[in-house]
């Protein structure tokens, strides 16, 4: 083997030196929120750029925790992730399921319907009047009820279940369970990984819904905490973040903001270390049997 040169050696070191910088101005932003959110307010407003602050605090996610709007806007967001999350799952491995066996009658119609959704996307008015006609406008449902189903990720999972042998299926029904009872007690256990997999996608989604409550959601108390963080970020005053303690002085805007931030993003990044393992053996396999 030839030997590494001078010129290897140079260009290994300007590589990892390029990588690094890129990392350390990827990280900085998530860096200086976190900081500013822990910082003391005396500090934030004597310094107003703050790196390594002298004096550490909670006041921020204390005054945040203490507020009617905050507190209400995560129970709603929270509310989103877990019912909607449960609800998607059930309705998409259901269909999938169905999809994936043979025997089910105009198979083949229900799957180039499903492709169809894929390729030819109706719009935002035909949805917002599909959404206003069935009486879901400021209903906190509107933003779970239409998004239960997505042809790609029911296409994905059929392609998990295909790999799942037909065979359970006639064992089972020979010992005399029926359809639902088999896909509950046989093949939704072996499915673990896609679940977890479309579980992560799905909460992730749910949590992040922005700009369909600006559309269906009229009252303020429904907002999900990423529309709260925005009225947040345009609104410098912060006048709905009244805590439930009149005395307690709010901290600066900015550290207010940049707890919300935190707060919003916490919850993602504590789940996904529990899924991970599921997570890319669930997307791959679904992928190459789809």
């Amino acid at each position: 083997m030839k030997p590494a040169g001078i010129g290897d050696g140079l260009f290994h070191i300007v590589n990892a030196a390029l990588l690094a910088l890129l990392a350390l101005l990827t990280c900085f932003p998530f860096y200086y929120v976190l900081v500013v959110s822990f910082t003391d307010p005396a500090e934030y407003l004597q310094k107003k750029w703050v790196l390594f602050p002298d004096h550490w605090s909670f006041a921020s996610y204390e005054y945040l925790l203490s507020t009617r709007a905050f507190l209400r806007s995560v129970g709603n967001s929270a509310f989103l992730a877990i019912v909607g999350t449960a609800c998607s799952l059930v309705v998409t491995s259901a269909l999938a399921y169905a999809l994936s066996r043979k025997r089910l009658r105009g198979r083949k119609a229900i799957l180039l319907m499903i492709l169809l959704t894929m390729l030819f996307n109706p719009g935002l008015i035909p949805h917002y009047m599909l959404v206003r006609q069935i009486g879901l406008i400021g209903s906190i449902w509107s933003l779970i009820l239409p998004a239960l189903a997505s042809g790609w990720n029911v296409i994905l999972m059929k392609g998990f279940f295909d790999s799942i042998p037909a065979e359970l299926d006639e064992s089972a029904a020979i010992d005399g369970s029926n359809d639902i009872r088999t896909w509950v007690t046989i093949i939704l256990p072996l499915s673990l990984p896609a679940i977890a997999a479309f579980a992560l996608f799905d909460a992730v989604g749910f949590w992040n819904q922005f700009f369909s409550a600006l559309l269906y959601l009229n009252d303020s108390s429904q907002w999900p905490i990423q529309v709260l963080l925005q009225n947040m970020l345009i609104n410098a005053s912060n006048t709905d973040l009244q805590a439930y303690d009149v005395s307690m002085q709010p901290p600066p805007s900015e550290m207010l903001k940049m707890a919300a931030v935190i707060v919003a993003t916490a919850p993602i990044l504590m789940v996904y270390p529990f899924l991970q393992k599921h997570f890319a053996k669930g997307a791959m396999v679904g992928s190459i049997k789809a």
